[in-house]
């Protein structure tokens, strides 16, 4: 097909081209001012004006017959081969490779690589949506306090602490076998108080729910739940049982010898895994020098394509463990088509942030591509990225399900990794809806890999997660903590139960005064806590589902950054949270199970650092208490006890008690700015509204793939698994049809139902269908006689 000419008066794209060509070469070489280039009219190709072998016919390469041309000449030839030199690199440039001068620093003293800073939010950021910026708690406090000095003074010295020997055997309210550590006879201490416990939060994921604010007063004493040691039966069973689960691992699992798959010497470095270039470059970056013990058994095995299941104490770098191969496993992937081929699925927000930041700085000299979907983060920005088709996609299980479902341009088809960080909270009931939506959505054929602290191996569990041969990696088989971990137990008797919060703001005030998080089991109660710290002078932060997504990612990043000493959240925290520098973890309720209590302690002495767990234990927490003391003296962890001084804890008691009215207050001039806000916020959604109402009514409707009704009751279970709660049974609402239809299987049963004979169809197919149906229906309701 001929090329159409342009106008006259109008360059070619060709032309400009040569002009500006010229008029550089001219501007470089004024000597060249009188060198002409001409262009053929034929539709062959333009000559490339750097090449040596350009077409004759095109341009007028005549020699130069003057010294100074000669110059002229040779200068030129120079350029050009520079530029060739420059294009040559620049083709080979981002090729992974390290510079020939670059060294690897050892994990010694000597080593330059620095401790890294910790793990940001920083992906966050590119998605983040104005949202509501909530009340300033602070801030109502300062204008109610005013010039006033603060509430309480200086109480006391720091008092020691003794080695934990039960807690106090010779209290008279106490058990002779100190709440159950250590016990020779029978098991009966407080058995009569165990039961149920009702609390107000606990849904991991945190979602905000309506109601919230008006929270009963006993949220502050800690739920009595039953321990799941507990229900253990003790007759013969357990141990058919525990045979049968045998049998079922040895079938499922693949051969133990094939667990490590490298060297198990502990000398093996990130360089003998046969790792490339841009990783090693990226683990050296974030000071990663030495891998540890699951980084060793899991690389090589997951560098094969193998289905995994790993299990680590908290802080052993099980996210770096799946990250490094994925990373290397991608550099050899086909890159003509942008395509998704690995997804991570995390069960909260912050743990998939965290993940995407390490992915990222693991990556950093690598051309991999990631994108993070969680929820509270701009839709619209991670549809755009999903659309470029990245090659990691980091997120949380719901927001994966939304953009599967709705999402123009994404596809799961080509998935061929994925991975469940805290996997074991991935395999709750809470969770297992949504959990089967996406398995059943992605390919089969893929690489699944599982990790968690208290990683679960029951078979029954993981087998709906279609796993082949998995390699069972457990570096931790028993349920522990680190050694570097002190775990700190103060005893609170049932008559001074309501002096728990005067207990915490005491150690806060006089023992751990910085870098701390406190634990809660209800967000509302978290909150109450702020405000009290508030009052007293201590700089505190709160994470929990309460909050929007913006004001979680700057409580974390003000606790980071050393703005507030105290970071005061629910079990939304107690998860894979890497938080460089805390040094102390409080229990202000002792957690429902061992599990939830090694993921929450787990938040300090990370990495081989040194850190310090504290836990205010009453009479319903004896079971985890145990647990947990019997584990740390398996692998001979330091155990303490601590006493407080009493009179001290009962003055700041009466001192808080005085502060109930100004709490109350506090909290009612919070709610009436949280209710402005949400006015102005409805305003402007009403604005938006009418200004674009045609365009927010061309969007298709997003779907889910359960009714709201069942994602809510999917919320209580969730809630009531993580609270150790049972629910009833659930119910389901039959129609009037499917009701009569049971109802006749239930006659069917009972033998009431008349059964046709061969004259009953033999009248109706000769004519007699009246009568005949009349005379059928009578002997139905036993009103006839046959013949």
């Amino acid at each position: 097909m001929p090329r159409s000419k342009p106008p006259k008066d109008t360059p070619s794209l060709i032309e400009a081209a040569t002009s500006a060509k010229k008029n550089s070469l001219t501007k470089e070489y004024p000597a060249m001012d009188d060198f002409v280039m001409t262009i053929s009219d034929s539709d062959e190709d333009v000559p490339d004006l750097d090449s040596d072998d350009s077409d004759a016919e095109s341009i007028d390469r005549d020699k130069p017959t003057t010294p100074e041309a000669d110059e002229v000449s040779k200068r030129g030839k120079k350029r050009k081969r520079l530029v060739a030199e420059s294009r040559e690199k620049e083709n080979k440039k981002d090729d992974g490779g390290l510079d020939s001068d670059f060294e690897f620093m050892g994990g010694g003293e000597e080593g330059n690589v620095g401790e890294y800073d910790g793990w940001g939010f920083e992906g966050a950021r590119e998605a983040m949506r104005n949202g509501r910026g909530g009340v300033d708690v602070d801030d109502i406090i300062r204008r109610r306090k005013g010039e006033e000095e603060e509430v309480v003074e200086e109480i006391g010295d720091e008092e020691e602490e003794v080695e934990f020997v039960g807690f106090g055997s010779n209290d008279e309210d106490l058990a002779l076998d100190g709440f159950g550590v250590g016990a020779v006879g029978g098991d009966s201490f407080g058995e009569d108080q165990s039961g149920p416990g009702e609390d107000e939060d606990g849904d991991e994921e945190g979602e905000a729910k309506e109601g919230d604010e008006e929270a009963s007063d006993g949220e502050s004493v800690a739920s009595i739940v039953p321990h799941p040691e507990d229900e253990v039966s003790s007759d013969g069973d357990s141990e058919e049982e525990d045979a049968e689960e045998v049998a079922k691992k040895a079938a499922f699992f693949a051969p133990e010898e094939e667990d490590t798959g490298a060297k198990s010497s502990a000398s093996v470095g990130f360089q003998q895994m046969n790792l490339s270039r841009p990783i090693l470059r990226g683990l050296a970056n974030v000071g990663f020098n030495t891998p540890t013990l699951i980084q060793q058994k899991t690389i090589p095995v997951a560098l094969l394509g193998k289905d995994v299941v790993g299990g680590a104490v908290t802080g052993s770098g099980k996210t770096a463990a799946f990250i490094v191969p994925i990373l290397e496993r991608l550099l050899f992937r086909p890159k003509k088509v942008p395509i998704s081929r690995v997804v991570i699925l995390c069960p909260t927000r912050e743990l998939a942030m965290q993940a995407h930041s390490v992915a990222v700085k693991l990556a950093a000299y690598t051309d991999i591509k990631f994108v993070l979907a969680v929820g509270g983060l701009s839709l619209k920005v991670q549809e755009a990225e999903l659309k470029k088709r990245p090659d990691v996609i980091i997120a949380t299980p719901g927001r994966f399900i939304d953009h599967m479902r709705n999402s123009q341009g994404f596809s799961v088809e080509s998935i061929e990794i994925v991975v469940m960080d805290e996997a074991d909270r991935m395999l709750e009931d809470g969770f297992a809806d949504e959990l089967n939506e996406i398995i059943n959505t992605i390919p089969k054929s893929r690489q699944t890999m599982l990790f968690s602290a208290t990683m679960t191996d029951s078979v029954d569990k993981l087998i709906r997660l279609s796993l082949q041969k998995p390699v069972r990696i457990m570096v931790d088989t028993k349920l522990s903590t680190v050694k570097t971990l002190v775990q700190e137990f103060i005893r609170i008797r049932p008559q001074r139960e309501h002096l728990r919060l005067a207990m915490l703001v005491f150690i806060c005030r006089e023992y751990f005064t910085a870098r701390t998080i406190v634990f809660f089991r209800s967000k509302v109660f978290a909150h109450r806590v702020r405000v009290v710290f508030g009052l007293f002078g201590l700089k505190a932060a709160e994470l929990h589902g309460s909050l929007s997504q913006e004001q979680r990612i700057r409580a974390v990043e003000t606790f980071r950054d050393g703005k507030a000493d105290f970071l005061l959240a629910t079990d939304l925290a107690s998860r894979g949270l890497d938080i460089k520098g805390v040094d102390v973890v409080i229990n202000y309720e002792a957690p429902q199970s061992h599990e939830i209590y090694l993921h929450r302690v787990g938040r300090t002495a990370r990495a081989g650092r040194q850190g310090r767990a504290v836990t205010l234990a009453a009479e319903a927490d004896r079971k985890v208490v145990k647990a947990a003391v019997k584990a740390a003296q398996s692998q001979s962890a330091k155990v303490v006890s601590r006493i407080l001084d009493v009179d001290k804890v009962d003055v700041l008691g009466e001192r808080i008690k005085k502060l109930d009215d100004e709490i109350e207050e506090i909290l009612k001039e919070e709610k009436a700015e949280k209710q402005l806000q949400s006015a102005e916020l409805q305003l402007r959604k009403g604005e938006n509204l009418i200004k674009h109402e045609d365009e927010i009514k061309s969007r298709p409707k997003r779907t889910w793939f359960e009714t709201q009704r069942e994602k809510e009751l999917r919320g209580k279970v969730s809630k009531a698994q993580l609270n150790g709660l049972e629910l009833p049974e659930k119910k389901v609402r039959l129609s009037s049809k499917k009701r009569k239809k049971l109802e006749g299987r239930e006659e069917v049963e009972e033998g009431r139902v008349y059964k046709k004979t061969k004259a009953d169809r033999t009248s109706k197919k000769n004519g007699k269908g009246k009568g005949g149906k009349k005379f059928t229906q009578k002997i139905l309701r036993g009103k006839g006689k046959g013949k």
